[in-house]
């Protein structure tokens, strides 16, 4: 992983130091260049990673990270302007489309884990959560034992579930999965009381209850499920195109600009409803933004 991360950091460094015509652009750089055009596939209810506001547009802390990648883009292939698509993506289908070529940059909420990197490539961590429950507090729910017997609700497409039925603590729950297409729609599973709880990533989860009709009314409890490096994504067996996407991350996060963005989102009243979060930044996601790197969940978690 590491030689083949220096070829394509190698291969970025040759194009941001104007020396890109020693090597022919291909795959998706030349995709960008010929067609004047990147495709970011977004979330429309990642709160605050990448969400739609009020307006219905695309915004949030991954969002403006990949702008800002698309920026580096435009300027290092030096085109004159370069026009940024939005295309939606799920928990279901968003690894096929990058995959596939209809999405160049996945800026949603992606956990970086061993399985996803035998299909798509990750840059560099800019995100790490941790998967917890979330529960009405009417419920008297505090713990992941207290869910035997109950619903509950995660989004199709996503590795919530499996994760408390691999806890140590999870294991003899009996509880029934419920799904929701997204995290909105398994949000209002919660909501509607036809799930107990509703697990996934804790950032998420702050940002729908912040967001929510009735925010006093929601706890998120029990123990944390697994530590999760969430990144952007990009395709597989594309060094040209990693090693730009790689240089920028770890550009933007050496200036200080991801720290700055994360303020922002983190930190600071935002859309729809002006909520301030209110969410320091961990010690986990420090220490990877000092050093970036696309290292799996399994790394994380003490599994690789």
């Amino acid at each position: 992983m590491k030689s083949a991360l220096l070829a394509s950091l190698f291969t970025a460094l040759a194009l941001t130091t104007g020396s890109a015509h020693a090597e022919a652009l291909n795959g998706t750089l030349k995709k960008i260049k010929d067609s004047g055009s990147i495709t970011l596939g977004i979330r429309e209810s990642s709160f605050p990673l990448s969400y739609l506001d009020a307006s219905q547009k695309p915004v949030g802390y991954h969002i403006d990270i990949c702008l800002r990648i698309a920026d580096e883009i435009k300027t290092k292939l030096k085109l004159p302007k370069l026009q940024v698509k939005f295309q939606p993506v799920t928990s279901q289908n968003r690894i096929s489309l990058v995959a596939n070529g209809t999405v160049d940059l996945e800026c949603g909420s992606t956990t970086n884990n061993l399985a996803r990197q035998n299909q798509v490539a990750f840059a560099p961590t800019t995100y790490v959560t941790n998967v917890r429950i979330a529960t009405k507090k009417s419920s008297g729910i505090t713990s992941l034992a207290q869910l035997d017997g109950k619903s509950v609700a995660t989004t199709t497409g996503t590795t919530s579930v499996q994760l408390l039925r691999a806890h140590e603590k999870g294991r003899n729950i009996n509880f029934r999965e419920v799904y929701g297409k997204d995290h909105a729609d398994s949000f209002l599973l919660l909501e509607s009381d036809r799930a107990a709880a509703f697990v996934m990533d804790d950032n998420l989860l702050l940002g729908l209850i912040a967001n929510s009709k009735s925010p006093r009314d929601y706890a998120i409890v029990g123990e944390a499920l697994s530590v999760e490096p969430i990144a952007i994504m990009l395709r597989k067996d594309d060094p040209q195109f990693k090693g730009m996407v790689h240089f920028s991350v770890r550009d933007l996060a050496k200036r200080g600009e991801i720290a700055k963005l994360y303020t922002r989102w983190f930190m600071s009243p935002i859309p729809p409803k002006g909520v301030n979060l209110n969410f320091p930044m961990s010690e986990a996601l420090k220490k990877a933004l000092a050093n970036p790197n696309d290292l799996p969940a399994e790394q994380y978690n003490g599994k690789h």
